[in-house]
């Protein structure tokens, strides 16, 4: 590293806890890997978000959905654990990390990396909010169902003189027993093929994310600590749901064949292994991808490690084990217990019902059913809390090293991202308004913000074998081994062939919308560069690439790779987009 950088790009030192003054203006060194652990445990949660939606439309082959693409997340992770060794003073995870390979090639496809990976990761606050918040309604001010004493009385006082059908006369009744406050909205609108809405369900999502917020605001010691304690409670019980029905009922293997997709999603119907029955099952493979390759997180936070060397490889792999666990055993359990019909019903395919589906597959009543409502509410709040603490360190080191606007490099007296947290809520409080308006617009949502993340794990797993050629000499804490990083390779297309085949079952526009999301980065990255920095990066970007800002950065030892490699994505992507049709 050259002398004139190291004036800029200051290592980071280990500053007992809170001790690092104000006008330091850095992330603090103050958790080693468990604390990583723990910040990330809350990304097994994520299941609760999809598990009915990829049974809706995979049926009995759900299980195997989550299992494979667990798999594939956990043989990528090892090629985010080395570049992340690479970079011991950057912060924001794996698209930092992957974004210094691709600067040498192309200054626009860097700052995609990073954009993408944030606009995958920072939903999962509105997205966890809004199911929270329909467990809180459901608990203050619970819906009857058909079956209710109050139903069954209001058709017999009022069904004689109602002439329709008896379905209508039911829905009838659950209306006009429906307790107002679930229906109202301060404000409402359509836009595009979505709908927003400023209802019940918004305002409580929104003090929920107003809550993780305040905790955040102590810095990632402080968060590690509270994350510590949520994280046993979720995560204990997750494990003993999803082992305890096993063991008392056994496994039922009818649920798991024929190994088929579905004849057309949302109904239990058998289908055939044609192209509209691969099409479903790469839209679970798309899908699935958002939530088992998540525990990448735990790079996040590689400029805090006490020891980076040591506590990177051990935070992700650490993480990887856990999600491996939950990952494959709750969706089989799941499956096992319910069958396809059971995962098909709408509360468990919007995610509002699957604290009821839990209660009863460990046989419990209305005790144990509030109990497993207590814990979806901890398991969201702990998967909003990962999600936050990931999401603004990406968008503050993307500040620092020069992709995305100064603003957002400043931290306070705890070491906490603060500006760049209060961007994360500001625009996770306008998706939440679209989230909870209908759950066509929650899984619009969530596609979208795969198309995001599939691009980012699309870049940085290519830019793996980029480092290898350009920064051979680069000492490395942990060097993956050769096929590992060439599976990495070959999963990157894989992954692109799910979102140009799958993206299209969840909406019809979602690759598109996703696309042009993506494509948002231009103008913000223009705007920083060019007009703020004129035409110049920062001499912190080139921290741990052991070059300077003298134009050594810009040597290409892969020479046309990087662009024959980007060239094959996008053909890739359009012919599994062309290809696959329901």
């Amino acid at each position: 590293m050259s002398t004139g950088l190291t004036s800029v790009a200051k290592p980071l030192v280990d500053y007992p806890a809170g001790a690092a003054p104000v006008e330091d203006g850095r992330l603090h060194r103050s958790i080693n890997w468990t604390g990583a652990f723990w910040v990330a445990s809350g990304v097994p949660a994520l299941v609760l978000f999809s598990v009915g939606g990829i049974a809706g439309n995979t049926g009995k082959l759900a299980f195997l959905i989550w299992t494979l693409s667990m798999i594939m997340g956990l043989i990528q992770s090892f090629t985010y654990a080395e570049i992340a060794g690479l970079f011991p003073n950057k912060s924001g995870g794996a698209s930092i990390y992957g974004a210094a390979a691709w600067v040498r090639y192309s200054k626009l496809i860097a700052p995609l990396s990073v954009w993408c990976n944030w606009f995958a990761w920072t939903p999962v606050l509105s997205l966890g909010c809004s199911i929270a918040a329909s467990y809180i309604l459901n608990a203050l001010a619970p819906q009857p169902t058909a079956t209710s004493p109050a139903v069954v009385q209001w058709l017999a006082e009022h069904g004689a003189s109602l002439q329709m059908a008896d379905a209508d006369k039911t829905a009838a009744a659950i209306a006009a027993l429906t307790p107002a406050i679930r229906s109202w909205t301060l404000f409402q609108t359509t836009l595009g093929s979505v709908s927003l809405s400023f209802n019940t369900a918004f305002f409580i999502g929104a003090a929920l994310m107003l809550a993780t917020f305040a905790v955040q605001h102590r810095g990632i010691l402080g968060t590690a600590s509270v994350q510590k304690y949520i994280g046993l409670l979720v995560i204990i019980p997750m494990f003993i749901v999803g082992v305890v029905p096993l063991v008392i009922h056994g496994v039922n293997w009818a649920n798991f064949t024929p190994l088929v997709p579905l004849a057309a999603p949302n109904t239990p119907a058998p289908g055939a292994w044609n192209i509209a029955g691969w099409t479903l099952v790469l839209g679970g493979m798309f899908i699935a991808a958002w939530s088992t390759y998540g525990f990448e997180t735990a790079v996040c936070y590689t400029s805090e490690f006490r020891d980076p060397a040591k506590d990177t490889f051990k935070a992700i792999f650490y993480s990887g084990l856990l999600c491996l666990v939950l990952f494959t055993l709750v969706p089989f359990t799941f499956q096992s217990m319910l069958g396809v019909e059971g995962m098909l019903e709408p509360s468990v395919v919007d995610g509002s019902g699957v604290a009821a589906a839990l209660a009863h597959m460990v046989g419990g009543g209305p005790i144990i059913e509030n109990a497993l409502v207590m814990l979806m509410i901890l398991a969201l709040i702990l998967c909003i809390m990962t999600a936050m603490a990931g999401s603004s360190r990406t968008l503050y080191q993307g500040s620092v090293d020069g992709w995305l606007p100064r603003y957002l490099s400043h931290v306070n007296e705890h070491g906490a991202p603060t500006r760049a947290m209060w961007t994360d809520l500001v625009f996770n409080l306008v998706i939440l308004s679209i989230a909870c308006a209908d759950a066509t617009s929650f899984f619009f949502i969530l596609a979208v913000s795969n198309c995001g993340y599939i691009i980012f794990n699309f870049l940085n797993l290519n830019s793996a074998w980029i480092h290898r050629i350009d920064s051979p000499h680069v000492p490395r804490p942990y060097r993956a081994p050769t096929l590992v990083l060439v599976l990495g390779g070959v999963f990157a297309f894989v992954n692109v062939v799910f979102m140009g085949a799958g993206a299209k079952v969840w909406n019809p526009v979602a690759l598109w919308a996703g696309l042009i999301t993506a494509a948002m980065i231009i103008p913000v990255f223009c705007f920083r560069h060019y007009i703020q920095d004129g035409g110049k990066f920062p001499e912190t970007m080139f921290a741990d690439l052991h070059v300077g800002p003298d134009g050594a950065a810009s040597k290409r030892r892969a020479g046309l790779l990087p662009y024959l490699t980007l060239l094959a994505g996008v053909v890739v992507l359009l012919v599994s987009n062309w290809l696959f049709q329901l």
